[in-house]
Parts: C-alpha cells; sequence; structure tokens
C-alpha cells in the first residue's frame, strides 16, 4: 500500500466514523462465560472461576478486522458497555469484532459470590490483584481468536477509562504480543504517593465549581458548610438536627459520614461534568456541576439555610430524578462496587487524598500513610502496599512504549494523575478542553464541544495506523 493509499485509507476511517451521528442500532451484544484459572501465577493452583464478557460479532469484518476490547472496570460490566459508546460508533467502519470483559470479582464474575469481603474471610480474595485482572484479560484474548474462525490474526486493540483505561495501558505494556495497541482514557497511571500532590485531586474539582456562572458564591458556601456542620454536631441532640436538616433516611450516627457523603457528591459531579445529560452514576442533568451551583448560589442567610441549599444541592447528584423521599448518606452509585474497590485500595492502588484550606472547598485533611493501614486492618485485614502498582507497572515514564492513547479533560479532577507527555512517537497525549470524565469514550452527541471531536478524530487516527500497520505485515507474512 502507497503511502498515498494509507492517507486515503485513515481519511476514510476517520471520515465515515464521524460523520454520521451515534450508532445507536447496535444488537446488545451476546453475554458469554469463559472459565478462568483463578491463580494464574500459581500453578498449583487449579481451582477456576466464571468469567462473563459481553460479545458481538454485528459489523465484524472476518478478513480483516480488528478486536475492540473493554477491559473491565470496578463494576458490572454492563454498566460500561452502556457507557462506551465510541466503540460501538466506531465498529462498523472499522469492520470490528467488539468484546466487554468483566473485572474478576466484579459483577457476575466473583469467584466467591457468597463470601462477604471482610478481614476473617480474606484469604478468598488473595488472587484479587492487577496482575491476575490483566492476565485475565490477555487469556480471554487468546482463547477467543484461537476458537473464533477468522480472528486469529485480528489485530487487537484494548479500550478502557478511569480504572479500566490503566488496565488497557498496563495490559498493552504488560502483554504487547496480545494486544497490539490500547486507548486510555482518563487513566490515572501516575496517581501514587510521591508522584501526585495528595490535594491535586479536589483543586482541580474546586476550580469546576468555582469556574461556573456563580462559582464564587458556590464554592464559598460549600466550604462555609463543614464548619457549620461540625458546630451543629457538637451539640446535644445535633445529630438529630442534621438528620432532619439533610432529610436522612436513618439517623446519623457521626458528622463524618454526612461530610463524606456529600464530599462524594461534589467530587463526582466534577468527574461526570458532562454537556448532556447522562445516567452513569446517577441521572444527572447536562453541565451538572452549574446545575448544582445554581442552588448553591445565594449568600447565606442563616445555618438552616445554609443546610438547606447544600441538601438541594447534593440532591443534584443524588436524586435529581425526584424519586427518593429521603437520602441514605450510605448509598453512592448503582453498578459500582465501593467495598471491593476499597479493597484494592487497601492491596495493590494506594491514591493519596488530602484537602487543604487555601486551595480547594473541601473540609481540612491531611493524607497519613500510617493511618491509611490502620484502616485498611481495621477494615479488610489488609496491610496496602504503598509503591507496588509504581514498581509494577511504572510510574510516568512511558517512553519505551507504542501505541498508546492517553486522553484528559480538564474538567475531570483524575486529569492529575493522567500521562501529558511521553518522548515515544506512538504515544499519542490529548488533553481536551472543557471535556470531564472520559467523555470521549462516550457515544458522539450534538452537545459535545469541538475539542472532543477533535480528539475523536486523532483517536481514530491512530488507530487505523496501527490496524494497516499490523494488516500489511500479516501480507508480508503470507507472502
Amino acid at each position: 500500500m502507497t503511502n498515498k493509499a494509507c492517507a486515503a485509507f485513515v481519511f476514510v476511517m476517520i471520515h465515515s466514523a464521524l460523520s454520521y451521528e451515534a450508532n445507536l442500532g447496535y444488537n446488545y451484544p451476546e453475554t458469554k462465560f469463559y472459565k478462568q484459572q483463578l491463580d494464574h501465577l500459581n500453578p498449583t493452583v487449579d481451582d477456576t472461576f466464571e468469567q462473563r464478557y459481553l460479545i458481538s460479532d454485528q459489523y465484524w469484518n472476518k478478513k480483516s478486522g480488528p478486536i475492540l476490547f473493554y477491559a473491565g472496570n470496578e463494576g458490572d460490566i454492563t454498566v460500561f458497555c452502556n457507557n462506551t459508546g465510541f466503540m460501538w460508533d466506531i465498529a462498523p467502519k472499522f469492520g470490528a469484532l467488539v468484546v466487554f470483559a468483566e473485572h474478576r470479582y466484579y459483577g457476575e464474575s466473583n469467584p466467591y459470590p457468597d463470601v462477604k469481603l471482610l478481614p476473617e474471610n480474606v484469604a478468598k480474595f488473595g488472587q484479587f490483584t492487577i496482575e491476575q485482572a490483566l492476565a485475565d484479560f490477555a487469556d480471554l484474548i487468546v482463547h477467543l481468536k484461537s476458537t473464533i474462525q477468522g480472528a486469529e490474526h485480528s489485530p487487537v486493540i484494548a479500550f478502557g477509562g478511569s480504572y479500566g483505561g490503566m488496565l488497557a495501558a498496563w495490559l498493552r505494556r504488560k502483554y504487547p504480543h496480545i494486544v497490539l495497541g490500547a486507548l486510555a482514557a482518563s487513566a490515572p497511571v501516575r496517581y501514587f504517593p510521591d508522584y501526585v500532590e495528595c490535594s491535586a485531586y479536589n483543586q482541580v474539582v474546586t476550580k469546576d465549581f468555582f469556574d461556573t456562572e456563580f462559582g464564587q458564591q458556590c464554592t464559598e458556601n460549600i466550604r462555609q458548610s463543614w464548619s457549620s456542620i461540625e458546630d451543629v454536631a457538637s451539640k446535644p441532640d445535633g445529630l438529630r438536627k442534621l438528620t432532619d436538616a439533610f432529610h436522612l433516611c436513618e439517623p446519623l450516627k457521626s458528622a463524618d459520614a454526612l461530610e463524606n457523603w456529600l464530599s462524594e457528591a461534589w467530587s463526582s459531579l466534577a468527574m461526570v461534568n458532562y454537556p448532556y445529560p447522562t445516567s452513569f452514576l446517577n441521572p444527572l442533568p447536562r453541565w451538572p456541576v452549574k446545575a448544582t451551583c445554581e442552588k448553591l448560589a445565594k449568600p447565606k442567610l442563616s445555618q438552616d439555610h445554609l443546610f438547606e441549599m447544600i441538601r438541594e444541592g447534593a440532591g443534584v447528584f443524588y436524586n435529581y430524578s425526584g424519586q427518593a423521599k429521603c437520602f441514605d448518606v450510605g448509598a453512592y452509585s448503582p453498578g459500582l462496587d465501593a467495598s471491593f474497590w476499597n479493597f484494592q485500595t487497601c492491596t495493590e492502588m494506594v491514591m493519596p487524598f488530602c484537602s487543604n484550606p487555601d486551595t480547594d472547598m473541601f473540609k481540612p485533611s491531611k493524607f497519613s500513610y500510617d493511618e491509611y493501614v490502620k484502616n485498611c486492618q481495621k477494615q479488610f485485614g489488609t496491610t496496602p502496599r504503598r509503591d507496588w502498582a509504581v514498581l509494577q507497572f511504572g510510574g510516568d515514564d512511558w517512553s519505551d512504549e507504542s501505541n498508546i492513547i492517553f486522553s484528559n479533560g480538564e474538567l475531570d479532577p483524575w486529569q492529575v494523575g493522567g500521562i501529558f507527555k511521553s518522548s515515544s512517537p506512538t504515544i499519542l497525549t490529548l488533553f481536551i478542553e472543557n471535556a470531564a470524565h472520559h467523555l470521549d469514550l462516550r457515544h458522539k452527541n450534538l452537545l459535545d464541544p469541538i475539542s472532543v471531536r477533535a480528539a475523536r478524530i486523532q483517536e481514530i487516527e491512530a488507530m487505523a495506523m496501527w490496524i494497516m500497520e499490523h494488516n500489511l505485515q500479516q501480507k508480508d507474512h503470507k507472502a
């Protein structure tokens, strides 16, 4: 294929993938299960479990089509399948086989579904590691390529957003002979101790709120809320008053529970601050941070009024549908298993968070690794390996890698742990203005910012080149 023909091929891929509205006519993929080794790293363990995956050959060109493989995150794989429309948008023009693989211990891929994640049961979770999950994905890909007619020589591109994006990048790095390339969207592969300032995440969240029309008053009210909550909680019958003020379903046991619930709302709103209504974490309006700050736009007239505004602001995240009659401070989002993710952060994924009153709007807090360890030991009976993720998968040095796209959104607080430069000529880093958490992985939408559309063009161009070069090499081998 000549250079001119190569350029034409890439142009056709880009034009075809972006010149029509979101591909919403695809058939929902078939659900299948693959028998996985419980322990890939210990040959003396013969136990297995059933790993769920979703697969669709609706658009697959068996002669030259790639396999688009989603590396599942910390939750039910159907959640990510339903919120990664970019793969479906490009599948017809790439002639791709589409696969969504579930992460072990999540969804229906739990080896011990009836065992609770408690300290006395921690031995059952010894294989709940990143290394084992990556080996699952690699083994599943090999299985698919060896059992599906026409797939033996199909190039594989890994996709993932957030933790899934980390896995996609690490999958390419760990198994380059199996995975041709990776699109790692909003992947905080360097969000570990000594690499990221612990308050950096909350600084971005605060900036997102501050930059709205009512941002200055909005962030000031949120700042004020912490001392007001502490003041009421310290008084006799204070927790009952807070329970009533925030319309909680159960009596509040501590101010910390309420404060953590509120912090989770502000952080999550920034993370999924999309330009159109979504239901990824919870049902939300377009630009939910703006909608929240509109609720918090007034200067406080009294403590009761402040609590009312804070409650309504948090309600944008927790009850935008209006169906909830009260708030459960223990609830978060359907489909994502917070307790299992917390276990991962108490083993291999030590991620430092803190807040600084001089730079963000959150309740002041410090990151203490000693306290972090004590909490993990109390909750799970585990001692986290502080530097293991960096030791095993590298931190911010990707200069020796190839065929990886790292995309990060300006509005996404996780961008502080992303990759923004690499000396490798085939590592593409994209900083997407006005974009939140892996917005580029969602279905194309008429309300997408121009920056997101431009990023997708670059992503398609890179993937098209990888696939074209792979197919040319295959032809040379056969010749």
